[in-house]
């Protein structure tokens, strides 16, 4: 059957549907359907928000052909499954039992003109190579950074799981680069200890981890940028911001925490956390690999696929060793820069997952109380690290984005009216 809008393109979360091109893409990694389970996704993307009666799919997807119902039964698992959504929680496909099927996600569709032109360079899901560049630190330790797209410098502070190369075609950290690059250029590097940069150092610690974030955006060449923190990045960007108030023009803070687990009033997750270390430490993982499985559904437990669950357990293995890990856990244990908070004078969003169960909520909320004007945006998630296909990527990536444009507003204005 002939699309209603051969030449549409439909966005809805991390997945691209280009109709003439007969063609599904996730990022910019396609995903294999067979004709017949593509033509019933096309149907209920054109049909978005509205009940599709099963025999109405039938005769759109079969229309000179008399089929079964399980036919469209199991093009519907089909797209369920190359989807990575769940039946208890459909994010895509809804059943209305013994009537017919509902898409319920957000689809934006693009005029063919308006478009990213078909050259992968050119894709919206490929941005620019990232060039991988080395600066040291005083105390003479190498660290590895990376740029990558146009525009407004964000940068993103290191956290214990990171390495530039291998995350760079990973699906845990690929939508980061690609959304939050997009119209701006974004800084990343890997910390002490950590990927690509040095990991023969013993200074593991946070006075350390602010010193190379100062190493890097001189490096860097940056005068004026905003600053991103995930987890105990959050920290370290508070730290930084309270002391470089000149430099930093926004604070965007996600899953983070100005307490570690020593300083939360809580003895028995201290334990939990103890016990963990012990076990990293004894290497547990070496002989027990559903370890690295544990760690990873701590992290991210929901609304994941299979490749993403792989792709967090190698980056356990490939960008930290145990003893360095140690390290970085007893120092985030004892991160509390609590009382900066108030003298926090940059525009400040704060986002924070109400299921998280690496950086409490609570901890969220302290952070957006005590920063004065901070903006406090919620996530309807379970992880600590978002994923593309969740909605709350969707929600992180609109509050992000007009946060940016707000706070660059007013900034301009101030500069403007001195």
């Amino acid at each position: 059957m002939t699309s209603l809008n051969s030449s549409a393109i439909y966005q809805f979360g991390p997945f691209r549907l280009e109709v003439r091109e007969h063609r599904l893409l996730r990022g910019n990694r396609p995903v294999s359907l067979t004709g017949k389970a593509f033509e019933t996704l096309r149907v209920l993307v054109e049909r978005h928000g509205t009940l599709v009666p099963k025999d109405d799919l039938l005769a759109a997807v079969w229309p000179e052909t008399n089929v079964e119902g399980n036919n469209l039964d199991r093009n519907i698992s089909t797209l369920r499954k190359a989807l990575g959504e769940r039946t208890a929680s459909p994010r895509y496909i809804e059943t209305v039992p013994r009537v017919g099927y509902r898409f319920v996600a957000e689809v934006i569709e693009i005029a063919e003109e308006a478009a990213a032109p078909p050259a992968r360079d050119a894709d919206r899901d490929a941005p620019a190579r990232q060039e991988i560049r080395f600066c040291v630190s005083p105390d003479r330790v190498r660290i590895a950074y990376a740029k990558v797209g146009c525009g407004y410098p964000i940068v993103k502070v290191a956290n214990c799981f990171n390495h530039l190369a291998f995350e760079w075609e990973s699906p845990i950290w690929h939508h980061w680069v690609r959304d939050v690059a997009a119209g701006n250029s974004i800084v990343r590097y890997d910390g002490r200890g950590n990927g690509l940069s040095e990991w023969n150092v013993e200074d593991i610690s946070f006075d350390a981890w602010v010193q190379d974030l100062e190493t890097v955006v001189d490096a860097a060449g940056l005068d004026r940028f905003a600053l991103m923190g995930q987890s105990q990045g959050g920290a370290v960007g508070i730290a930084y911001a309270v002391k470089h108030p000149e430099r930093v023009s926004h604070l965007i803070l996600c899953g983070a925490y100005s307490r570690g687990a020593n300083f939360r009033g809580r003895p028995d997750a201290a334990q939990v956390r103890q016990a963990l270390e012990t076990l990293v430490q004894l290497n547990w993982g070496k002989s027990n690999p559903s370890f690295f499985q544990l760690v990873t559904n701590l992290y991210i437990p929901e609304n994941t696929t299979p490749e993403e669950q792989t792709w967090f357990k190698d980056l356990q293995l490939i960008s930290v060793n145990t003893a360095n890990l140690v390290k970085f856990m007893r120092a985030c244990d004892n991160i509390d820069v609590r009382s900066l908070l108030p003298s926090i004078r940059v525009p400040t969003i704060v986002f924070h997952s109400d299921g998280d169960r690496i950086s409490p909520p609570e901890e969220g909320r302290i952070l957006a109380a005590e920063i004065p004007n901070a903006k406090f945006v919620p996530l309807n998630s379970g992880n600590h690290i978002l994923v593309a296909a969740e909605p709350a990527w969707e929600t992180f990536r609109r509050e992000l984005s007009a946060f940016l444009n707000t706070a660059c507003t007013q900034t301009s204005n101030a500069a403007t009216n001195q």
